[in-house]
C-alpha cells in the first residue's frame, strides 16, 4: 500500500518563494508531498498526464496555485476527483484578484477549496490539506493539534508581555 501524499502543482517557476510556505508547513507536520511546475495553458498535457500519473501513485490531495488567469486549479479539479485546493497567486495588474475569482468561480460538481491571495493562502493550503489527511491519520493529526497548541502557547507569552508592560506605570 502507498503512502498517500500531497501533489503541489504550480504555474511557473515565480510562484516558488510563496509557495515554500506550502512547503514548510507539510515539512513540520510530517506529511508526503511533491511538487511540479506545469501549466494549465502553456503545458496542458503534462498537466494531464502528471494529475493522472500522480493519483495512480497514491496522491491523496492537489494544491494547485497560480496567479493571473489562474485557471491550474480548476484544470486539475476537472481530471481528478480528489480534493483540489487552490492557491491564488498575487501578481499583475489587479493584484491577485483575478486569479481568486478564476480560482473560485467554479462549476457546480467540479469543486476547489480557494485560499487566500498569497502567501497567507499558500500556508493554509498545506494545513488544510494535512487537516484533510489527518481524517485517516492519527499522527497527522495529534501534529497538527500540537502545532496549534505551540501557536497559541506564543500568543500567550506575547500577551504576558504587553501586560507586564502595561502595568509598569
Amino acid at each position: 500500500m502507498t503512502t498517500p501524499f500531497v501533489a503541489v502543482l504550480i504555474g511557473s517557476d515565480s510562484d516558488l518563494p510563496v509557495m515554500q510556505s506550502t512547503f514548510q508547513v507539510l515539512d513540520k507536520l510530517k506529511v508526503p508531498w511533491e511538487a511540479k511546475i506545469t501549466s494549465a495553458h502553456r503545458t496542458p498535457q503534462a498537466t494531464h498526464d502528471y494529475v493522472k500519473d500522480a493519483e495512480q501513485r497514491g496522491c491523496a490531495i492537489f494544491i494547485a496555485a497560480a496567479g493571473l488567469a489562474a485557471h491550474l486549479a480548476g484544470v486539475v479539479a476537472g481530471l481528478t476527483i480528489k480534493p483540489v485546493i487552490g492557491v491564488p497567486l498575487d501578481g499583475g495588474p489587479l493584484n491577485g484578484q483575478d486569479a481568486l475569482l478564476s480560482t473560485v468561480q467554479m462549476p457546480g460538481g467540479i469543486p476547489v477549496a480557494s485560499m487566500a491571495i498569497g502567501k497567507a493562502g499558500a500556508k493554509n493550503a498545506g494545513y488544510l490539506a494535512a487537516q484533510i489527511l489527518a481524517l485517516s491519520d492519527q499522527g497527522i493529526d495529534k501534529r497538527i493539534r500540537a502545532d496549534r497548541e505551540e501557536n497559541a502557547e506564543q500568543i500567550r507569552r506575547k500577551d504576558a508581555r504587553l501586560q507586564l508592560e502595561l502595568n509598569k506605570e
